[in-house]
């Protein structure tokens, strides 16, 4: 018995709108592994303490910041630059603040140029990818220690670096349940209050 043309269309679609579903919930996470992998859009390494080899050559350390649109947050790093030796441990803070009168939550991404570069960098400490939360009027100051490694000076496309960008820009996220349900709570007593 053949399947009816209409049944078949509708379970290729269905299919097909599946397929893109999962894509889409893998992209991050598949993109980020390759970006490690690869070093490509200037991915940087992860370590658990610094270098054993300092270096008498130092390197210049920039920092951006940014935000998603319409992010309410202020974001700005606390220094512009810094110069340190190569396989020094460096450490930079960025300062986040929720001027709005709501819970508000972000994460960051990060970018590192020259790309090439980045497979040099090493964080050993970031607040990147991690669930940050903003209480209203709360200001912090968020650390990232980082190292460059010293093989960037025999690498034949990094060794000419002199400036390193480390840049991250803030984008929202929902709130986590406890957060979301204590803001809807505090929201609804000054209804209450109002009324």
């Amino acid at each position: 018995m053949a399947m009816d043309p209409k049944v078949k269309t509708v379970t290729r679609l269905v299919s097909v709108a599946i397929f893109m579903g999962a894509l889409a919930w893998a992209s991050v996470p598949l993109y980020d592994w390759f970006c490690r992998v690869t070093g490509y859009g200037g991915a940087t390494d992860v370590a658990e303490t610094g270098s054993d080899e300092i270096l008498d050559q130092t390197i210049t350390i920039r920092f951006d910041a940014s935000q998603e649109r319409d992010f309410p947050w202020e974001f700005k790093p606390m220094q512009r630059e810094m110069e340190v030796r190569i396989g020094e441990t460096g450490l930079a803070f960025y300062e986040a603040y929720n001027p709005t009168d709501k819970p508000i939550a972000g994460s960051s991404s990060y970018n590192v140029t020259p790309f090439e570069a980045g497979g040099f960098f090493t964080k050993i400490d970031c607040f990147c990818f991690e669930e940050q939360v903003l209480q209203p009027g709360e200001r912090v100051q968020m650390p990232v220690t980082f190292f460059v490694e010293p093989e960037i000076v025999e690498d034949r496309d990094a060794k000419h670096t002199h400036t390193i960008t480390l840049g991250y820009t803030f984008y929202q996220i929902d709130l986590p349940e406890e957060d979301a349900q204590a803001a809807l709570e505090t929201a609804e007593d000054t209804d209450n209050n109002v009324n």
